[in-house]
């Protein structure tokens, strides 16, 4: 597993799980140390357990020596990083073409090259260009990977879908065997054409952050026309060809994949010279979410912010993560803060480096010392310990007021309470 982010060391990890031995390696010394130690750089549930078990069992390795990861391995996984370009909405292919040419460096027999990270239409054709002198020891498939942050450990061993991409079918079985303990309880394996898995992964993550969005601006429409939002996603999602997930009204959607993946889709069509308008759409949408969001403050507060309190529970872009990619709070919160707000955070996953310079921005390490004396308890992330909070106890200020992002809370108890509360694409109960 060539990049020890997200996906390469859950899906390395998972791999040594199933009875692979599995080198991961990655050029960053300080985060290999950490992982010969036990020590996970991410958040994630589940994994720190998984990653001393198969360490202590010589199933997984940890090194920053490319050369021995290429020699001592079959299949070859790249789990680099393909972001965003600066100033643009075209993917980065760098990392990956990079570490493309150093396994046509180092290797010496036969390999199977598969891109798990996220990449554009033909990036395996542009693969196999760059091994094109040594084009007899390589293989070169597609095989996306669906895994959800905070849900990864479980999506690995239960996927819905296995994708293969291969212009090789011998290459089907191969891919077939190493996934066998998955297919043997019941997962999908589904094989294509090469461009046809490159495409999928896109495709999928355009269509869930478009239900997302579908239902943000319903939200919208609810809350003006004095609808229930909860009660149109549940009519719709009834419906078997719709669906419920990805159906509930919140923040803008965030996090590794679907602003980066949206993108990267509309960059890959204008290459063929085609308008994906729904997804530019989903796009655009998505970013005036947070606009809308944060506006809100001021109609619940009023137009002037200065001192006034706001505590936020949550910060990640979802929970059981720490990661902060996208997420609303990057916005909101320095904005808040620059209007004279004092704003305080408490997330499960610790303090956040990107609010450590801000004025008037600090983190809480409990509930109850971030929400105290608040004006404005504003609740973002949705983490377990979030959904059963007894207001009144915790925060002394009679006439606090309660803005809650993921209407994780009854708006009728809150009135019963008598707590001013504010949700999304719900009737107004205040």
């Amino acid at each position: 597993m060539i990049g020890t982010g997200y996906v390469g060391l859950v899906s390395g990890v998972c791999f040594a799980d199933i009875g692979n031995q599995v080198v991961c390696v990655d050029k960053d010394k300080n985060k290999i140390d950490k992982l010969n130690s036990g020590i996970s750089p991410i958040y994630e549930p589940g994994l720190d357990e998984l990653i001393k078990k198969n360490f202590t069992a010589k199933r997984l390795s940890f090194t920053t020596n490319i050369d021995i990861a290429i020699n001592t391995s079959d299949i070859i996984f790249i789990c680099v990083g393909t972001p965003t370009r600066k100033g643009s909405i075209r993917v980065d292919l760098s990392f990956v073409y990079k570490c493309t040419k150093e396994i046509l460096k180092y290797s010496k027999r036969k390999k199977i090259i598969v891109t798990k990270s996220t990449v554009s239409v033909g990036t395996g054709d542009e693969i196999e260009k760059i091994v094109t002198r040594k084009k007899k020891l390589f293989t070169v498939i597609s095989n996306p990977e669906f895994l959800r942050e905070g849900e990864a450990i479980r999506d690995f061993r239960y996927p819905d879908r296995i994708v293969i991409g291969s212009n090789e079918k011998k290459a089907f079985n191969i891919m077939k065997k190493l996934y066998t303990p998955l297919t043997n309880k019941g997962s999908k394996f589904y094989t294509t054409s090469r461009r046809g898995a490159e495409l999928i992964k896109y495709a999928s993550n355009a269509f869930l952050a478009t239900k997302i969005t579908f239902i943000n601006e319903l939200a919208n429409l609810c809350e003006k026309s004095g609808v229930n939002v909860e009660d149109i996603s549940l009519g719709m999602g009834s419906d078997s060809r719709i669906g419920g997930r990805f159906l509930r009204a919140g923040p803008a959607y965030g996090g590794s994949c679907f602003p980066k993946d949206t993108k990267g889709l509309v960059s890959a069509a204008e290459k063929y010279k085609i308008n994906l308008s729904v997804v530019k759409s989903v796009i655009k949408s998505n970013q005036e979410r947070v606009n809308l969001l944060t506006k809100r403050v001021h109609k619940i507060l009023g137009s002037n912010l200065k001192n006034k309190k706001i505590s936020f529970l949550g910060v990640t872009f979802k929970p059981n993560t720490d990661d902060m990619r996208d997420s609303t709070s990057l916005k909101m919160i320095p904005y808040l803060c620059k209007k004279g707000a004092k704003v305080r955070y408490y997330d499960p996953s610790g303090e956040k480096n990107e609010f450590r310079k801000i004025k008037n921005c600090n983190f809480r390490n409990n509930i109850k010392s971030n929400c105290n004396d608040a004006d404005l308890v504003v609740l973002l992330t949705e983490w377990d310990e979030f959904k059963s909070i007894d207001f009144k106890k915790i925060v002394k200020n009679n006439k606090f007021k309660v803005y809650d992002l993921r209407n994780l809370y009854s708006a009728e108890e809150m009135k019963k309470n008598k707590i001013k509360y504010y949700s999304v694409g719900r009737p107004t109960t205040n």
